[in-house]
């Protein structure tokens, strides 16, 4: 069987409710194994559409994210902080988080400069408090919304020729296409003050 073929069967299987369910353990997976996460979110996006998608892949992802915390604490933190002596910018933040602990968390999570499979180590070898480590897991929210985004809409791109043939509704289009562009706008602006704050604090 070939890769296209098994594909063409593999996704059916995705989409079912019974895939759905077995796509947060792959996801908690992929975010382990230090995997980069976009294209399985986008992937997220395409099989279960925006808000579905993105509820799946957060749940994947704060499991995976607290199995790397856990594993850096623990059996990986000799690993873990080999690793990480090659990202200075990671070492820094480790020091900071274990005196600012929920706050910094927060921000370096909305912040799309720190690799987030990576920072799961990070936090793992500081001194964070497992609590403040898992609230600040709300602060991916805003990325995961738009690379599910991203999916649904690549997902739907082989009926845009439907828009333009007059055989579906261009006013949903729009409106997801609008929806999308605000979603970008607001993740960039949020990044931006994250950024910012940040770097006050360097």
């Amino acid at each position: 069987m070939d890769g296209s073929a098994l594909l063409d069967q593999l996704l059916p299987a995705l989409r079912s409710p019974a895939g759905a369910l077995a796509f947060v353990p792959l996801y908690a997976l992929w975010v382990t194994l230090l995997l980069p996460g976009v294209w399985a979110s986008m992937l997220a996006g395409a099989l279960y559409g925006t808000w579905w998608g993105s509820l799946i892949v957060f749940v994947g992802a704060c499991l995976g994210a607290e199995a790397a915390f856990l594993l850096g604490r623990t059996w990986l933190r000799n690993w873990a902080r080999r690793r990480l002596a090659a990202v200075p910018k990671l070492l820094a933040i480790e020091q900071a988080v274990s005196r600012e602990g929920l706050k910094l968390v927060l921000l370096t999570r909305l912040s799309p400069a720190f690799p987030f499979s990576l920072l799961n180590f990070a936090y793992g070898l500081s001194e964070v408090s497992l609590r403040d480590y898992s609230i600040g897991l709300i602060g991916i929210l805003p990325g995961t919304i738009l690379f599910c985004g991203l999916g649904a809409l690549a997902g739907d791109v082989a009926r845009f020729g439907d828009v333009l043939s007059g055989e579906a509704d261009a006013g949903t289009w729009a409106l997801r296409i609008g929806g999308l562009l605000a979603t970008v706008a607001s993740v960039w602006l949020v990044g931006r003050a994250a950024q910012r704050a940040l770097q006050v604090k360097d």
